[in-house]
């Protein structure tokens, strides 16, 4: 049997884990530093959506909307310019992974198994089940409605009535970390990283093979010890995708044919931004790092977020986003990684990664809040 349990809670050493789960740090985070501003988040727009639980949910944006769920069962649809609720449906079930929209549908899977399709007016197109929980948002690709479950498997549903078409599934390691790890989809082809350290590309059409490569091997003599897991989502461009492991490493590789550019030490469980020339990462400490895509090498570091649970980061504009435990918001400058902006939420963890919206972003909090901000 699978024991699926996050590592923290047997051992002290993995305090990141538990605390990005629970919404509480288990060692004491840094307190925030005063400086000097360069520039100012504003508030665009503010609306309570429903709590999130422990759930890690995070909204999408299309051309005239943003949809969001929450723990609930809920899936509202809000007007992009003021966060106005255009509709509200109920899922039937509780929501543990949202949402995915796109050719006319909006998705979101719960912890059951379930899966429900609504169409952009609100209207239940067709529900589904699926082996086990869904903790990441569907992605739709070419027809087909792609979801990752907990079980660690990846299936690909036929989006005009949700029947299964492929399933893809690899054995799973005796110790997991239980994540949101979603996939990510480039030309017709679906990325995903999995347990110790392996990532794999599929055809997303068939849900075949393409290749696979490792980023981690799992080391040391325990099972805790050799737990190298990739927690998070891989992130990508036109020439090269990059996914990073807990308790590992970082690596690139080649977006065709998956062979390895480059690789180093690095431990994360949140995630990374990629753009331009850049990668951004927040480590398991808390770290916030920029490195150069091609070589790997670090351009800056900032540490003065440590052990505040630092979400995944945003590029807007000139600066690097991410959000914490207590829902600040902050910004640092991406040439070298300084404080250049803050603002308060209503005080409860970000757990996803911002999202853009327009040359701003979007932050969903574990207590409801969904805040559309600009940054000048």
């Amino acid at each position: 049997m699978i024991l699926r349990l996050c590592v923290v809670l047997v051992a002290l050493m993995f305090t990141a884990c538990s605390s990005w789960f629970s919404g509480k740090p288990v060692r004491e985070p840094a307190q925030l530093t005063e400086f000097s501003p360069t520039a100012h988040f504003d508030v665009r727009w503010h609306e309570s959506v429903g709590e999130a639980g422990n759930s890690v949910l995070q909204p999408v944006v299309t051309l005239n909307a943003v949809y969001v769920a929450n723990a609930k069962g809920e899936v509202l649809r809000l007007q992009r310019t003021d966060g106005k609720q255009v509709w509200r449906a109920d899922s039937g079930f509780h929501i543990s992974g949202g949402v995915g929209a796109g050719a006319g549908l909006v998705l979101v899977g719960g912890d059951k198994g379930d899966l429900a399709a609504f169409a952009e007016d609100g209207k239940l197109r067709w529900k589904a089940k699926v082996s086990s929980e869904v903790l990441s948002a569907p992605l739709i690709a070419e027809g087909i409605v792609i979801v990752r479950t907990g079980d660690g498997r990846i299936v690909g549903l036929n989006a005009e009535d949700g029947t299964r078409l492929w399933l893809y599934e690899r054995s799973t390691p005796a110790l997991v970390v239980r994540n949101h790890a979603g996939v990510a989809l480039r030309r017709g082809i679906v990325f995903a990283g999995f347990a110790a350290g392996k990532m794999v590309a599929l055809n997303a059409g068939s849900g075949t093979l393409v290749w696979e490569a490792t980023v981690s091997q799992p080391r040391g003599n325990t099972e805790l010890e050799r737990i190298s897991d990739i927690t998070s989502l891989p992130v990508l461009d036109d020439e090269q995708i990059c996914a990073v492991a807990f308790q590992g490493k970082l690596a690139c590789f080649d977006l065709t044919q998956g062979n390895l550019l480059w690789s180093r030490v690095l431990s994360s469980e949140q995630g990374m931004a990629l753009s331009g020339r850049y990668l951004y990462v927040t480590d398991a400490d808390g770290t916030l790092l920029a490195l150069d895509k091609s070589s790997g090498s670090v351009l800056w570091k900032n540490n003065k977020l440590s052990a505040r649970q630092v979400s995944a980061p945003l590029v807007v504009g000139g600066y690097v986003v991410a959000g914490d435990f207590e829902g600040y918001v902050h910004g640092l400058a991406r040439d070298d990684g300084r404080f250049g902006a803050r603002i308060a939420t209503e005080g409860s963890l970000i757990a996803a990664a911002p999202v853009a919206l327009d040359d701003g972003l979007l932050v969903q909090t574990r207590s409801g809040g969904l805040y559309a901000l600009a940054l000048h």
